[in-house]
């Protein structure tokens, strides 16, 4: 724990994406009320669907959530353990105020947080955030008489409506007829609960690993190459089609090929993009920290490619913008608008089976297809403070790339990129390179970081 001449410092991260803290350093029952008392006072007592991620914090953690929107009047619909994107689907399912999902994402098992819904189903864009925070910091919450007091119902199957939306958009019967087999790797997660049946009801033969949602994650549970040797191993024995993986709250998705290869979660994105632009032509949109290939994909299906800046809300607000086909981010993250505004593994995993159905090639045959990039992923410290200094600093040390400012700094070049930007969920700065070779691009990001520990000091 860390400490300054007050006592304890705490470790929670506040922002208009909502919240995250170290459990019983940060993250305490009274933060966590006033938090959903603010967020029922925006709900105006309406009806609110609550959801966690199966940390074992989030039964605490849940109770705190119900009292503080209770207390405002709101009724609320308890989904229990569900995924983000299942808590999306039901606000909209449900025409309900709001939502919020209780997770920490990939965040370690110390760490949980709440992620708010508006009322279509999508996180909170910077106004809704704004607005959350600053009632937050006034305390003036809408406590009900005891009288009006809101109510608190279990929903039966909080997962059926998001899965039925999912189906809708393939071809289920012929999926079936492939007869993959799939290993899932749920890591004790949220994923756990509904994502083996839709598998199954696409007539998958599904291994799940981690099929508890008790959020004692086998391993780290950022879905990194590093940190899934078990699956990559688990396909290989069971002589699997494709290997999929979750973050803790599912809304992210990491894929591995039949041969145990980890193709990573850019790759994601990318072939979902190759599966639907064919189909459905129109407006694709990325972030800034997204990788080439989809760029590239866009082109090659004669579709109109926008970035965003980094952070769900700003891909989503570029959907709207554009009036998008798809879009997401490179971190694993689809966004269907006909399923929700919301990243969604069940939509990734369903376009991944039905791209290799129509294709009739095994999966690493499909990557070999598309355009090959190497990515570099780092993250140093560094002060939000100082974070301009960094983007300064390597601004001017490469002065014949093409800048853009607004979301950190990102300097391109004919065929590489690099970019510094301060993380929203993590108090560190990222550091992500690109280029048609990995030591080209693990050079960039290793220069880029020394140049920006050297401005930092």
């Amino acid at each position: 724990m860390k400490l300054n001449d007050r006592g304890p410092v705490p470790q929670r991260i506040l922002s208009i994406s909502g919240l995250r803290g170290v459990v019983g350093n940060g993250l305490d029952p009274e933060y966590v009320t006033r938090f959903a008392a603010a967020l029922g006072t925006m709900y105006e007592g309406g009806t609110v669907v609550v959801s966690r991620d199966g940390r074992q914090t989030g039964v605490m953690v849940k109770q705190a959530v119900l009292a503080g929107l209770a207390a405002t009047g709101c009724n609320v619909l308890d989904a229990d353990i569900a995924t983000t994107p299942t808590c999306g689907v039901l606000v909209k399912h449900h025409g309900a105020a709001g939502g919020v999902q209780i997770t920490a994402s990939h965040n370690p098992v110390e760490w949980n947080g709440l992620k708010p819904f508006s009322p279509r189903g999508s996180v909170f864009d910077a106004a809704l955030g704004r607005r959350l925070i600053d009632l937050l910091e006034s305390g003036a919450f809408d406590y009900r008489a005891w009288d009006g007091i809101g109510s608190i119902r279990s929903l039966d199957d909080p997962a059926g409506p998001h899965i039925e939306r999912v189906l809708s958009l393939v071809d289920a019967e012929a999926i079936k007829r492939g007869g993959f087999r799939v290993v899932l790797d749920c890591n004790h997660g949220s994923g756990a609960v509904a994502t083996p049946r839709l598998l199954e009801l696409l007539g998958c033969e599904v291994t799940v690993l981690g099929g508890t949602p008790d959020g004692r994650f086998a391993h780290t549970p950022e879905p990194l190459e590093e940190n899934l040797s078990g699956l990559c191993e688990a396909v290989r024995e069971q002589g699997a089609d494709v290997g999929f993986a979750q973050d803790p709250d599912a809304d992210r998705l990491a894929i591995v090929d039949e041969t145990g290869r980890y193709i990573g979660e850019e790759m994601t994105l990318a072939l979902c993009a190759d599966y639907v632009l064919p189909q459905r032509p129109g407006p694709f949109v990325v972030n800034g920290s997204t990788s080439r290939v989809n760029q590239d994909i866009a082109e090659r299906h004669g579709c109109a490619f926008h970035r965003s800046h980094v952070g769900e809300a700003n891909v989503v607000g570029k959907m709207d913008e554009v009036g998008a086909t798809l879009g997401g981010e490179g971190n694993g993250g689809v966004i269907e608008p006909q399923v929700g505004y919301v990243r969604d593994s069940f939509v990734s995993m369903a376009y991944v089976l039905a791209g290799l159905t129509e294709k009739g090639r095994t999966l690493s045959q499909w990557v070999a297809e598309l355009p090959a990039y190497a990515i570099v992923k780092q993250k140093i410290a560094c002060p939000r403070e100082k974070v301009d200094a960094a983007c300064a600093a390597l601004k001017g040390a490469y002065e014949d790339a093409q800048a853009a400012e607004g979301d950190g700094l990102r300097l391109d070049w004919p065929d590489r990129w690099v970019q510094v930007r301060a993380s929203n969920t993590e108090p560190v700065l990222r550091v992500i390179a690109e280029a048609p070779d990995e030591a080209i691009a693990r050079g960039l990001c290793a220069n880029a970081i020394g140049l920006v520990e050297q401005a930092v000091g």
